[in-house]
């Protein structure tokens, strides 16, 4: 009786370490920029009482019980000093796919990135109008790591209107997991 051939084994690259650091990021953003993320708003109260926020898509659920978030912001972001060192509460907007417009305002260096737009005060987070989902999340745990400080929320309250999402994915913004022909 013939034996069936043996599987075949995947080759696999020597390690990258002697590799210049500058190859090892390009291979990183080639490879994130296959992987689809959410687009979310995040907002905040600063300390001067007026509303802050930033776009993100270093964002992922962390744990079902209890629900919470995880958040990645870049030390360098303004809104850094809110998100992690000011306000306790924070609201994360997930967007819908006719949202670019409000997701390219809050990854600009606007002074008034509220201008013009619905929103209001849920209690001390900037709560915004007509997204997919919205979740108040209070700051738990804050952990500095490289050059981003990781946010994890509980999930205090929300709302889930539904919607197909907007997308980050091959380094743009859509809704589409696939290109266009």
């Amino acid at each position: 009786m013939a034996s069936s051939p043996a599987p075949r084994r995947a080759a696999f690259a020597a390690p990258m370490a002697d590799d210049p650091p500058a190859a090892r990021i390009e291979l990183f953003r080639d490879a994130m920029a296959a992987l689809a993320s959410g687009v979310a708003v995040v907002t905040a109260r600063r300390a001067d009482g007026r509303p802050a926020g930033l776009l993100a898509t270093s964002i992922a659920a962390y744990s079902a019980a209890p629900p919470s978030i995880l958040l990645s912001i870049a030390h360098s972001s303004r809104s850094h000093p809110t998100l992690v060192e000011h306000a306790e509460r924070f609201g994360v907007h997930l967007l819908g796919r006719e949202q670019e417009a409000l997701a390219r305002t809050f990854a600009s260096r606007s002074e008034d990135k509220y201008a013009d737009l619905g929103w209001d005060w849920d209690d001390e987070v900037p709560r915004l109008e007509g997204v997919v989902s919205y979740l108040r999340c209070g700051r738990s745990a804050t952990f500095d790591r490289y050059d981003h400080s990781i946010v994890i929320g509980d999930v205090l309250d929300g709302h889930h209107a539904g919607g197909d999402p907007l997308l980050w994915v091959r380094r743009r913004m859509d809704w589409r997991l696939s290109p266009e022909a």
